[in-house]
């Protein structure tokens, strides 16, 4: 039967001798476990429930931003869907009345004044597609600027903690 040689016994190359797989298990153990303590040692000093308190009002802000965000935005749309309808209602009238005023004249006025009310009906739509597009736009800038405001308000808490974390990590 072999005998298995140890980590003084040289490879087949000649390139010196094979790392003892076990010394390289126990000094990453060893790293891991210095880090862990380290890190425990930091949140020894930290205030949790401080930090448990803060986190949850932190949540609590984050879900209030996204629930106003939400009804802008819904209530944005609301208001594109009554302009649209306001919009709607306008052109049947128009061309209610005058279609009214059509009979008895002449087809040439006529063919004139469907000719002439069409072309200001395009008019009239190109002007809507602005007004609702301005409408959508301003609804969805207004809900993002919510989420915005709340997203740097996160970023400077966690920049404010990390400076604490750093200034009391430098006392000790």
């Amino acid at each position: 039967m072999a005998t298995r040689k140890t980590s003084s016994s040289t490879s087949a190359g000649g390139a010196g001798p094979l790392p003892d797989p076990m010394a390289a298990l126990a000094g990453m153990q060893e790293a891991a476990t210095k880090s862990l303590q380290e890190m425990a040692q930091r949140m020894q000093g930290m205030d949790v429930t401080g930090t448990a308190a803060l986190l949850l009002e932190n949540g609590r802000k984050d879900m209030e931003a996204m629930v106003k965000a939400s009804s802008m935005a819904r209530e944005g749309l609301q208001s594109v869907v009554q302009r649209q309808t306001e919009m709607l209602k306008q052109s049947i009238e128009q061309w209610r009345d005058t279609l009214q005023a059509m009979p008895g004249q002449d087809m040439k006025a006529q063919l004139g004044k469907i000719d002439s009310m069409g072309r200001a009906g395009f008019q009239q739509a190109l002007e809507d597609i602005r007004e609702l597009a301005d409408l959508t736009a301003k609804s969805q800038a207004e809900a993002f600027e919510i989420v915005r405001q709340r997203v740097n308000e996160n970023v400077e808490q966690a920049r404010q903690l990390l400076a604490q974390g750093m200034d009391a990590h430098k006392k000790r």
